[in-house]
């Protein structure tokens, strides 16, 4: 079915011509009150990014993703692979946290907070403009041909964005491996760690394509994020809206004229510019409503409040607003969603904090060895052998660690093959050891018993086996 006219620019997308090729947006620089609070916002995320792999808390790194070690420290909690169910809680209520607030407030994660918004809009695109100019400076020299000065200025353009790009694979690789390792790595030389300079050179061109071709591509088809939004949003959300009730009046929208009485003529405050157009980065027009490609930069605010100002017409025109605000002028308030988003971040906070408080900082395993059940020595001692293993998750060692079983006195004794063993800092140690109850003391085939491991004298970690013995008839 054809869709109707005032819905047919739904049908395509901005970067996508009629003849399917890809159109470059040349997106006018922005400038306003909106854009530099997003810069202070950005430059605070991109000086926050690039410094902490390099901060520690408590000799862990504050944030580590070590997908291949299954080792990951957020704000400088360790979660080792026996912790996985901590951070998959982690992660959710980050899930949940991006859900509230595009219910509340639209896609503001993408357009404040996002990465590649900060990286493309912050730092790439600042540096066209510094380079190429303006908005109509980049499209003639797109249009000329490869003279001296063309040639100069995307040698200049590209070389940095290579270099930029190459950075940020360095500190995305700070993120996976830790920055105590590429400090080691840098150190040691490129060519003493080939199997870490290529994954980092591979990354580099996936950043240097993304930033200098893909670009806003990003947001509008590969982010599942965007497609994310026309579920979450309803007429409550808070996202940038054109004012059409205003802006379009009785008669629609009208070129400016000095003198003219626009309300007596019955046409609305927008004066078809196409400033809020020319300034998008995803090259939309939001005077058609909310779109998937909108990331709620507030370029678009920014611009016509400034031509709103200089035409004399209050501004507002486009603004941070609802459809129920501009619709019925109902003012924001909690619904039934959000407060169900609230509670559910709010109990899942409190259980990650209850789960983080009852964690240990060493985590013991005793397994009985494969294969072996028990061995009937003299004096009617039987005795069991078992594997440990101890997982360190401290920056310290633990040393002089031992093992007592709890309830169990008498002819009961616990043989290790060493009296106590120490615990390298974030490592593991392993070994065996027995067993030996006297056999009045089992209760039938199988005997739970709880080992206590203790650090000098201090009970650390306890943890149950179960105790092999003869069948009692």
């Amino acid at each position: 079915m054809e869709a109707p006219d005032n819905e047919s620019f739904r049908d395509s997308i901005a970067t996508i011509n009629e003849e399917g090729k890809r159109a470059w947006i040349f997106p006018k620089k922005p400038s306003g009150k909106f854009y530099d609070y997003r810069k202070y916002v950005s430059y605070f995320l991109l000086a926050f990014l690039f410094a902490a792999p390099f901060i520690k808390i408590n000799g862990n790194q504050f944030l580590m993703f070590n997908v291949l070690e299954r080792r990951f420290n957020i704000f400088g909690f360790p979660f080792w692979p026996q912790d996985f169910h901590l951070f998959v809680i982690s992660m959710i209520i980050g899930v949940i946290f991006i859900t509230l607030f595009t219910v509340a407030f639209g896609r503001i994660f993408c357009g404040w907070i996002c990465p590649q918004t900060i990286f493309m809009e912050m730092v790439f695109r600042r540096i066209e403009y510094w380079i190429d100019g303006d908005r109509g400076k980049q499209l003639r020299l797109k249009k000329s041909g490869w003279t001296s000065e063309k040639i100069r200025k995307r040698v200049l353009k590209h070389t940095i964005f290579i270099i930029i790009s190459f950075l940020i694979a360095n500190i995305f690789l700070a993120y996976l491996i830790g920055s105590d390792k590429l400090l080691g790595y840098i150190k040691d030389g490129p060519f003493e760690h080939l199997g870490t300079l290529i994954p980092l050179l591979i990354f580099t061109g996936i950043f240097y394509f993304v930033f200098s071709w893909f670009r806003e591509q990003v947001c509008i088809i590969a982010c599942p994020y965007g497609r994310l939004q026309g579920v979450l949003l309803d007429t409550k959300s808070i996202v940038v809206a054109y004012d059409h009730k205003r802006g379009e009046g009785e008669n629609g929208r009208k070129k400016w004229r000095k003198n003219e009485d626009r309300e007596a003529l019955g046409y609305g405050d927008c004066i078809d510019c196409l400033q809020c157009v020319h300034v998008c980065p995803t090259g939309i027009d939001i005077r058609n409503g909310t779109q998937l490609e909108c990331v709620n930069c507030t370029a678009c605010i920014d611009e016509c409040d400034t031509i709103m100002e200089k035409v004399g017409l209050p501004t507002g025109l486009i603004r941070y607003a609802s459809e129920a605000n501009i619709e019925d002028k109902e003012p924001f308030k909690l619904t039934a969603r959000l407060k169900g988003y609230i509670v559910v971040l709010t109990v899942l906070i409190g259980v990650l904090i209850a789960m983080l408080q009852l964690r240990n900082e060493l985590e013991a395993r005793v397994l009985r060895l494969p294969g072996q059940l028990y061995e009937h020595k003299e004096n009617n001692i039987i005795s069991n052998v078992f594997t440990y293993k101890l997982v360190n998750k401290t920056t310290e060692p633990v040393e002089d660690v031992s093992f007592k079983l709890k309830d169990y006195k008498g002819t009961v004794k616990l043989v290790s093959t060493e009296n106590t063993v120490t615990v390298p800092k974030q490592g593991l140690e392993e070994g065996t050891l027995f067993i030996e109850l006297d056999q009045s003391l089992l209760k039938g085939d199988k005997t739970e018993l709880t080992i206590e491991i203790y650090s000098k004298d201090k009970l650390i970690e306890t943890t149950k086996v179960n105790f092999l013995g003869p069948r009692s008839f």
